[in-house]
């Protein structure tokens, strides 16, 4: 019997594969290219969404456009035969003034205390709303959910009425606290002007929250927190480790959406305040220069500056959350 030779190469079924890295296999992986049919429903969804997009690209850019444009002109509305290019001295005009300085840190202690408190009651809300019974699912949504269909001037009016020391009612309920009594002026200061201002915002936006975060709930899959139990996870464990990181994208939608309302809040301090007692905002400082004093460069460029800081917020929130929307499942990207 003859021996076989060493030195042939494995050949048939025995033979390695090539590597994962070679090209032909990279180019196997390549996404097939898309069929007529696909590229038909591609065109007609632009022809179906292109108008609205045009009209909505055309609404919102060419108002911040304008203000661009005039916040570079020296531009009083009694004056218009004396408008002057001055380049970008309104910004250098604004940003050292203590005025925007004071009005900015006002906005934001609004938008940071009124955001923190809402996520907490509104995950609370959404949690009695999911776990409702069934029998009574629809009451308590509609009862939780009321405030956010009245009118954010209306809401301002009425907690103005409450705290008001003429009609008011809320201090004849506290006047047995220690600090508290029939007299107490709550729109006489700042920082209890602040205190009814935010307590408004909470009272109005929370459900807002709840609902997003509702339907994040609606997204967390029972069975997992279900194995998470019957492996003895606490219920604080399965909040943390379970349902928050499968809510990532709910939440994050709800803490961009109102924070960058919170910080164009307008309505409720100037029905209460009018800006009084250092309770101006960025909004309400923008409309006092461009509306009161008919400044209409230096007004633009305070809300240009409003626009950069809405930006801003919102390029953080999606930086810091890094949830990719498109993918379905709130999944990082």
């Amino acid at each position: 019997m003859s021996a076989v030779p060493t030195n042939v190469p494995a050949v048939g079924p025995e033979a390695p594969e090539p590597d994962a890295a070679s090209p032909g296999r990279s180019r196997g992986r390549r996404r097939a290219p898309r069929s007529e049919r696909a590229r038909a429903e591609a065109r007609l969804g632009w022809w179906l969404a292109g108008p609205a997009f045009v009209l909505m690209v055309a609404v919102i850019f060419y108002p911040v456009a304008q203000a661009v444009w005039d916040s570079l002109f020296s531009y009083r509305l009694t004056a218009p035969a004396d408008r002057e290019f001055i380049g970008l001295q309104n910004y250098g005009t604004i940003l050292t003034d203590q005025v925007f300085w004071s009005a900015l840190g006002v906005t934001a202690l609004i938008t940071v205390v009124t955001v923190f408190v809402e996520l907490i009651l509104g995950f609370i809300l959404a949690m009695i709303m999911h776990k409702a019974i069934k029998s009574t699912r629809g009451l308590v949504r509609t009862v939780i959910l009321v405030p956010y269909g009245i009118i954010t001037v209306v809401s301002a009016y009425a907690w103005y009425y409450m705290f008001s020391i003429d009609s008011g009612y809320v201090n004849n309920w506290l006047s047995w606290l220690p600090g508290f009594n029939d007299d107490m002026n709550w729109f006489a200061q700042g920082g209890t002007s602040l205190v009814v201002i935010m307590f408004s915002e909470i009272w109005k936006t929370t459900p807002f929250i709840s609902l997003l975060l509702l339907a994040g709930l609606a997204q967390v899959p029972e069975d997992l927190s279900e194995a998470a139990a019957v492996d003895g996870a606490s219920w604080w464990q399965r909040l943390s480790k379970v349902i928050l990181p499968n809510m990532k994208a709910a939440i994050m939608v709800a803490v961009l959406f109102r924070a960058l309302d919170a910080f164009r809040v307008f309505d409720s301090i100037f029905i209460m305040t009018n800006g009084a007692y250092g309770t101006e905002v960025l909004s309400l400082l923008a409309y006092r220069t461009s509306i009161g004093r008919l400044e209409i460069g230096l007004g633009s460029a305070i809300s240009v500056v409003l626009f950069l800081c809405v930006a801003l917020i919102a390029f953080t929130a999606i930086k810091v959350f890094n949830v990719d929307l498109a993918g379905g499942k709130g999944g990082r990207k």
